[in-house]
């Protein structure tokens, strides 16, 4: 078993910046790829990104390209999400999940976190 935890999250204006962490235990963290996926309020998990075992590979959503970058230290166990120029539509709870394979779908995801808040106020 693999446990994930995120942090970093809050209250930011439109236009400022966020790093998210999600710090990894219990299991071999390079064997995993790691996506982050976001919920608002009433709404379906969405894909944000991933990024593979190595950290060689990374995809992102449409919406955040050029926005938000993602990236590993395998060596602390952990996986960044940079979010700049945040907008409101950024709103909702950001998760981290683990998983064998880096896909845009979480049903391939294996561990998850608790998720961390980021609100983007206009």
């Amino acid at each position: 078993q693999v446990q994930l935890v995120e942090s970093g999250g809050g209250l930011v204006q439109a236009g400022g910046s966020l790093r998210l962490s999600c710090a990894a235990s219990g299991g071999t963290f390079s064997s995993y790829a790691v996506g982050w996926f976001l919920q608002a309020i009433g709404k379906e998990r969405a894909f944000v990104t991933w990024i593979n075992r190595s950290g060689s590979a990374t995809y992102y959503a449409d919406s955040v390209k050029g926005r938000f970058t993602i990236s590993r230290d395998n060596a602390k166990n952990t996986v960044y999400l940079q979010m700049n120029s945040l907008k409101p539509e950024d709103t909702a709870v950001y998760y981290c999940a683990a998983g064998t394979l880096a896909m845009t779908t979480d049903r391939v995801y294996q561990y998850w976190g608790q998720g961390t808040q980021v609100t983007v106020s206009s």
